[in-house]
């Protein structure tokens, strides 16, 4: 993933989690206690060719690639949806394809033609079609994740909050923003936040490199949607990693409820690798039971 990379020292930068926002505690603290926390890890794509002889079989077909991926993680970001507004006929194709999978969960990007293109403006007609097309996903769909460009800016908040008054509230979604205006101006901020908490919707945090801002640590709801963007398996993701273990078992102590974590590397060959440090980390710090990356 291009968004935050950086070529300079990776020594230079301070990968610390900030400290949790009162927002967050204020979230937390009116989360239904007791619950088991549910933990998905996934990718931001099944078809790479650095995987195969490592969790696919070498010329493994590309249509025979989400099978196996679905055995390895338990989620998936879904970019497709971002490329193309689908039918749920054309959809379901994909779907069929984890049937075997009971609890494998699609997370869909919402369509650029709706996010970067209409910039959330007169973009009715394409919302209806997106969530009539998410039929298809049955009980395999996960929250959606609406991820706008670093050129929306808080100037197009009217924007942003009159598509997100108008969503159904059936289906979760999270939100991403990438303009440091969101961060760097605390009214800005806290109107963003305030928002999406009044109205049930998540926050999706990227924590990568070149933009420490967007790792702002805030939860509007009980689901923390986690966007991690390593550097090839440098010593500060392993760092990075463990850090957040420890904050996700914070988290689950205070009512977290769901933990979505979308494992990206400037080069992706090594996702498998770093979800599965991950993955044991996770299971040993918080008492979950997630099945790892299969290696062959």
């Amino acid at each position: 993933m291009q968004f935050g990379h950086i070529n300079d020292a990776l020594g230079d930068i301070n990968f610390s989690l900030a400290p949790d926002t009162a927002g967050t505690k204020r979230t937390l603290a009116t989360a239904n206690q007791g619950r088991e926390l549910k933990v998905y890890v996934g990718a931001s794509k099944w078809i790479e060719k650095g995987w195969m002889g490592k969790i696919y079989p070498e010329k493994t077909p590309a249509k025979a690639l989400l099978p196996i991926y679905s055995k390895n993680f338990n989620t998936i970001e879904f970019g497709p949806s971002f490329y193309t507004i689908y039918t749920a006929d054309q959809l379901s194709k994909w779907v069929q394809q984890v049937a075997e999978v009971p609890n494998f969960k699609f997370c869909p990007k919402f369509p650029q033609n709706i996010t970067h293109i209409r910039r959330l403006a007169n973009a009715e007609e394409q919302t209806a079609r997106f969530y009539q097309s998410l039929t298809a996903f049955g009980n395999h769909l996960g929250p959606l994740l609406l991820q706008l460009g670093e050129n929306f800016s808080p100037k197009s908040f009217p924007q942003l909050k009159a598509y997100l008054e108008a969503l159904p509230t059936s289906i979760k979604v999270g939100v991403e923003v990438r303009h440091r205006d969101w961060f760097g101006n605390p009214s800005n901020r806290k109107d963003l936040f305030e928002l999406l908490r009044k109205h049930d919707i998540g926050t999706i945090i990227s924590d990568t490199a070149g933009r420490r801002d967007c790792v702002h640590m805030e939860l509007t709801t009980t689901e923390a949607i986690i966007r991690f963007v390593g550097n090839d398996l440098a010593p500060s993701d392993y760092t990075r990693m463990d850090e957040w273990v420890e904050r996700l078992k914070a988290w689950k102590s205070m009512g977290l409820s769901t933990v979505w974590f979308f494992m990206h590397q400037n080069n992706e060959k090594f996702v498998p690798e770093a979800c599965n440090y991950l993955i044991r980390r996770l299971n040993d710090a918080l008492g979950t039971t997630i099945s790892g990356p299969i290696f062959l």
